[in-house]
């Protein structure tokens, strides 16, 4: 994934050291001309929601992507590389940029690719668009970020927003827990295990809630906080919070499995979902996954930014829901240019 990583310590040429603040050159924004938007991973999945939502806005597309193989022909949408230790290309490719959304985050570490890197890379990435004069930032993020969580998930996700509430750029924090709709993981993943396996295990009893917010819903509340001018954070969750249990219940009957759903111990899921990855060369469910979700990190009691409900949703997709895996390390690991990190994001 990573050829040449960045440096985690000491100055570099042209980026600010971690906790200084820079700020954005005012930016004039009267043109006739369509403005131009920056998304991370505009053909990945939640990058390439919001990159259809921009084109459907009548705004002007431009990807940082470490995939740019994916861009399909004939594609209106102008490709960069998510170039971290290049600093004057990183710049040049958000020059002319109105608002930037940042989809790029790392699910789990993975060679030399961590949560450190993933969060030097990102006030990198920030540093950039302050010094191209970006008006504004989306970021997505997760519910209930912590610097001092026992998950390295939350705990780098808290260091970027606070870098970028330093960084003195506009900015919009959005923050779901679970994504569904489209080719997303997670529910396809669960209607896989249900559609080819005899036994599915849930940890503990599954009362743990997740609420979930379909991707499109995601990408429209992103557009329209691209708009505004104020900092703010925002849950991004939908209408609907279930348990896990009712979640693979659900997913069950939508794809008409006959597997049985078996409670197991909390601490076996991590060895089994392991084992499994194993089987599938990928990382199903990580140990600290697990945890958070069942420490209710998956859940939200705010207001809903949402329209779809997951259940509903899953009803009405279930016939293909599952047909086949989606392997996390093929998508986001495979291919990646040298200098981009992990290239996509949620």
């Amino acid at each position: 994934m990573l050829a040449g990583l960045p440096q985690m310590a000491g100055a570099v040429p042209g980026i600010p050291e971690r906790g200084a603040v820079m700020k954005a050159p005012e930016v004039s924004r009267a043109s006739s001309a369509p403005l131009t938007d920056a998304v991370t991973g505009a053909f990945s999945y939640s990058g390439a929601a919001i990159a259809r939502e921009l084109l459907a806005h009548g705004r002007q597309v431009r990807t940082l992507t470490g995939h740019p193989e994916r861009a399909p022909a004939g594609s209106d949408i102008d490709v960069r590389p998510l170039a971290f230790t290049e600093t004057e290309q990183l710049r040049a490719s958000l020059t002319g940029v109105d608002t930037l959304y940042n989809t790029y985050w790392v699910r789990f570490p993975h060679g030399m690719t961590t949560f450190d890197v993933a969060v030097d890379n990102s006030r990198r990435l920030f540093a950039a668009a302050a010094a191209a004069g970006v008006r504004r930032v989306v970021h997505v993020s997760i519910t209930h970020p912590d610097e001092h969580s026992p998950y390295g998930y939350f705990r780098g996700k808290a260091a970027v927003e606070r870098l970028l509430t330093e960084s003195g750029l506009s900015h919009a924090i959005v923050r779901p827990a679970i994504l569904f709709g489209g080719d997303g993981v997670l529910v396809n993943n669960v209607a896989w295990m249900l559609r080819h396996l005899p036994l599915v295990a849930v940890g503990g009893q599954g009362t743990y809630r997740v609420r979930g917010i379909h991707v499109d819903d995601l990408a429209r509340l992103c557009v329209d906080l691209g708009a505004g001018d104020a900092d703010t954070v925002v849950d991004a969750v939908g209408p609907q919070s279930v348990t896990f249990r009712e979640l693979v219940d659900c997913v069950r009957t939508a794809v008409g499995s006959k597997a049985v759903v078996v409670p197991v111990p909390g601490w076996v899921m991590p060895p089994l979902t392991a084992a499994l990855g194993l089987v599938l060369r990928d990382t199903l469910l990580t140990a600290d996954e697990y945890r958070a979700m069942a420490d209710g990190l998956a859940d939200s009691s705010a207001p809903s930014t949402g329209q779809v409900v997951l259940t509903d949703w899953v009803a009405e997709h279930g016939a293909r829901l599952g047909r086949r895996y989606a392997n996390e390390i093929s998508r986001h690991f495979a291919t990646t240019s040298p200098s981009s990190g992990r290239g996509e994001g949620r």
